[in-house]
């Protein structure tokens, strides 16, 4: 992201702020698809998580060139999180499915809604290709893992699809 942010300083764009970069492992290394000014999602779902410091006074501080006086603290946990996804996602997908099971969900998992509408009945129903982030801390990834997949068997929605791989390189 640097080589990125000084070219833009040097054409007298300098830039301030959350830069997001969509990034591609091919054979001769990675490549850039997209930069947007936000962050990124889902990753920002286990991210944030674990910021103890507070994310309004970053952002101030980058605003008023003060980033470098403010020290950013973070806590020591494993964060990791599971997209539940429409099935044919990214491709074609259905939605307006009743999704089922998250008042069963351990209180302390976190889940972010993307896809999703209220229905009729105020039952939260499918209403996009990502539908729900599914993200659990711990006090390493194993545990992080363990979390987030004991839980996310608790919900349900038609055609629903997730990775079941999702850090285990990383507990081997």
């Amino acid at each position: 992201l640097k080589p990125t942010v000084k070219a833009m300083a040097k054409e007298g764009a300098p830039y301030k702020g959350v830069l997001y970069a969509g990034l591609m492992l091919a054979a001769d290394g990675p490549k850039v698809l997209e930069f947007n000014a936000r962050f990124g999602d889902p990753e920002t779902q286990v991210i944030l998580p674990r910021l103890k410091s507070d994310l309004v006074d970053i952002i101030l501080d980058i605003i008023d060139n003060r980033l470098h006086e403010t020290p950013v603290e973070w806590n020591d946990d494993a964060c990791m999180g599971v997209v539940m996804a429409s099935g044919g996602y990214p491709g074609d997908y259905k939605t307006g499915f009743a999704i089922q099971g998250l008042d069963k969900v351990d209180p302390e998992i976190m889940i972010f809604h993307a896809g999703t509408k209220q229905g009729e009945n105020s039952q939260i129903c499918t209403d996009g290709g990502r539908v729900l982030t599914v993200t659990a801390c711990g006090k390493n990834m194993a545990e992080a893992r363990e979390k987030v997949y004991q839980n996310i068997t608790h919900i349900y929605f038609k055609d629903c699809h997730y990775r079941k791989d999702i850090a285990a390189r990383e507990v081997k």
